[in-house]
C-alpha cells in the first residue's frame, strides 16, 4: 500500500460499513474509532443494542450502587474483541480519575473503569454516555486495507450522532451526514 492510499489519522472519525461487508458481525455498523495510529485502530460500534442487558441491569450485575432510577444509558455491541468487557464512550465534560481514561478529541473521552459506571449511577458522570461491550480493533494497515477495498466509508463524528440518534437510524443517518442515500450506495470498489 502507497502513502498516497493511506487515509489521514482517522481517531474521532465514524467508519459506516458498506452494503458489500464482508464481515457480518460488522454489517450495518457505524463504528467511532477512539484510536487509529500506524500500529492499528480500536473502536466502537454504536448502533447495535444489546437487547440482552438494560444499564439498570448492568450496574445490580456489577453490584454498583445506584439510588432508584438511573438514566437509560444505551449498552451496545461494542465489537468481537474482548466481549466482557465494558467501554464507556463519554462526552469530554467528564474527567476520568487518575489515568484511566482517553482524550479522544475536544468532543469524546473513552472510560474502561467501573467508576464512571459509579458517577453515572450517582449522576456526577458525564453528560452524554453509552456503554460498549467489547470492541473493534485493526492490526497494522488491516483498516487502511479494509478502506481501499470499499469495505467502510469514513465521516465526521458528531455528538448528535453518536449519542442523539437511535440505534436503528444510526447507520443511515451516518451516510446522510455525508451527502449518501443508502440505495446510492454500490459494493464494487473503484480504481483508477
Amino acid at each position: 500500500m502507497t502513502a498516497a492510499t493511506v487515509p489521514e489519522n482517522l481517531t474521532g472519525k465514524l467508519l459506516i460499513a458498506m452494503p458489500a461487508m464482508g464481515d457480518a458481525r460488522f454489517a450495518g455498523s457505524v463504528v467511532f474509532l477512539c484510536a487509529h495510529s500506524p500500529e492499528g485502530a480500536m473502536g466502537l460500534i454504536v448502533n447495535k443494542r444489546v437487547d440482552e442487558v438494560t444499564f439498570a441491569e448492568m450496574l445490580d450485575q456489577l453490584e454498583i450502587e445506584n439510588p432508584g432510577a438511573v438514566r437509560d444509558v444505551p449498552v451496545c455491541y461494542g465489537g468481537p474483541v474482548e466481549l466482557r468487557r465494558g467501554f464507556v464512550l463519554h462526552s469530554s465534560d467528564y474527567q476520568a480519575r487518575g489515568e484511566d481514561g482517553l482524550v479522544v478529541d475536544g468532543r469524546f473521552s473513552m472510560t474502561a473503569t467501573l467508576d464512571v459506571l459509579e458517577d453515572i449511577a450517582q449522576e456526577r458522570g458525564p453528560r452524554q454516555a453509552l456503554l460498549a461491550l467489547g470492541y473493534s480493533g485493526w492490526g497494522p494497515g488491516q483498516l487502511e486495507a479494509e478502506i481501499a477495498q470499499n469495505g467502510w466509508l469514513t465521516a465526521e463524528a458528531a455528538p448528535e450522532l453518536v449519542f442523539g440518534a437511535s440505534m436503528e437510524g444510526k447507520w443511515e443517518a451516518a451516510l446522510k451526514s455525508l451527502g449518501v442515500h443508502p440505495l446510492m450506495l454500490s459494493s464494487e470498489a473503484g480504481h483508477a
